[in-house]
């Protein structure tokens, strides 16, 4: 796995433990940089920063395109994978479109259903085709 695909990976970590916790990632995040076992890499703390900081628009997305599921309907780890996904696509311009979908459905082919894949990547190409007309 590529550094940022454990990056991606342990983002994913943070963001699923601080929603099953009922915490703010960025808490969670602040103790994984103190703890630094494992350390966090850099691109970890700026996918969990950047989903933190856009958490309403991102769920917003979510709800408005996930044609027939609610975020209360979906696994949690689903969520989370389309969260950070959702954030680096539409947010991180400087990061390859295909490798950013690519990244984020392998990771729900080993942590998740297997429905999942197919949903992460389906949402995440749709919001690809939309990026030009969605308002950030």
């Amino acid at each position: 796995m590529s550094a940022r695909g454990k990056a991606r990976r342990r983002a994913l970590d943070i963001l699923f433990e601080a929603e099953l916790r009922g915490e703010d990632p960025l808490r969670i995040l602040g103790e994984r940089v103190e703890r630094q076992e494992p350390p966090v890499n850099e691109y970890t703390s700026t996918i969990v920063e950047g989903v933190a900081r856009h958490h309403v628009r991102i769920d917003e997305l979510i709800t408005t395109y996930a044609e027939g599921w609610t975020l209360d309907r979906m696994p949690a780890v689903d969520r989370n994978l389309l969260r950070g996904g959702t954030y680096e696509l539409l947010w991180m311009p400087g990061v390859p479109e295909g490798v950013v979908i690519s990244e984020w459905v392998h990771l729900a082919g080993e942590l998740s259903t297997d429905e999942s894949p197919q949903f992460v990547n389906g949402l995440l190409a749709r919001f690809k085709q939309l990026k030009p007309s969605l308002t950030l």
